[in-house]
């Protein structure tokens, strides 16, 4: 029953996570991003707070700490969402899927010049890797599109960089709020500044947003937002962190299966080709420490 529940786990958090960047390619076909975003938080917070309070797990971040629960609603969720959604009208999801499938690498990046964390070797290696081949992809991807996309790949490493940012600052502060108290008050925060940015830069109007559009956001919002995160907090419970993170290596194919079926795109040949080191790059970072202990004792 237990390998059962990991497995429903696993694959709601692959098939959520590798539609996720259709969904958004599909909201903003005709609502601007400021206003997706705010949206999208605005529709995930409630049911949030919602369960907070059924729950009863606290909204607010323990004293000395509820500043940074600021700080995660602007770096977390308001700026790096919207550039995921800026980066996703110009780039083809495949893409912005691999550059998300390189967040273990982006952590271990950080962790290593901001917290002066030891790599191990296989590390080292698979840091070397993923870099080197992620790099590749993006220089084929711009010049195969005349570098029209150069902003909207920056955009999107950012987006990566910021995230990877606020997982070793909760490493460094040691933070272990619930996955609820997390997601809540920060979304609520995020859908209110974004939604107001937007009336004043984008000034969207409602009657141009199509119904496609719409039911994505809350897509976003409810299904992804909430249940993709959720899932993946409870698979972590479930099983090794090396295990529950595999599930960057799923997400971006599905992403490209359903960009091909959906929107007829294919990847360029020698793309696919550096598809598989990235992957293994990636994989050989997620190696626990743990393993080569038991080896050792062993």
């Amino acid at each position: 029953m237990n390998k059962l529940i990991v497995l429903l786990l696993f694959s709601l958090v692959s098939i959520t996570w590798g539609t996720t960047w259709i969904a958004m390619k599909i909201a903003t076909e005709t609502i601007p991003p400021f206003f997706a975003t705010g949206i999208r938080f605005l529709v995930a917070s409630p049911i949030l707070i919602m369960l907070a309070y059924y729950t009863k797990t606290p909204l607010l971040f323990p004293p000395g700490q509820r500043w940074f629960q600021f700080v995660i609603a602007i770096f977390y969720f308001s700026i790096p969402f919207t550039l995921m959604l800026y980066g996703g009208i110009y780039v083809s999801s495949s893409i912005a899927s691999i550059i998300f499938s390189n967040m273990p690498v982006a952590v271990l990046v950080i962790s290593f010049f901001y917290l002066k964390k030891r790599l191990l070797l296989t590390q080292k290696i698979g840091l070397i890797i993923s870099l080197i081949t992620l790099l590749i992809v993006l220089l084929i991807e711009l010049e195969s599109k005349c570098f029209i996309q150069w902003k909207a790949i920056l955009a999107l490493l950012t987006a990566l960089f910021s995230h990877a940012m606020i997982y070793a600052e909760c490493q460094k502060k040691c933070c272990s709020v619930s996955v609820i108290t997390f997601n809540a008050l920060p979304s609520l925060i995020s859908g209110i500044l974004l939604s107001a940015t937007s009336w004043f830069l984008e000034e969207p109007h409602i009657t141009n947003f199509s119904n496609k559009s719409i039911l994505a956001v809350f897509y976003l919002g409810d299904f992804s937002g909430i249940f993709g995160i959720l899932s993946y907090f409870y698979l972590q419970q479930k099983v090794s962190a090396f295990y529950a993170s595999t599930v960057f290596l799923i997400f971006p194919v599905i992403s490209g299966v359903l960009e091909s079926y959906i929107y007829k795109n294919t990847m360029v040949s020698c793309e696919i080709w550096f598809i598989v080191p990235l992957l293994i790059g990636i994989l050989l970072t997620l190696i626990p420490v743990d393993i080569f202990k038991i080896k050792n004792k062993m």
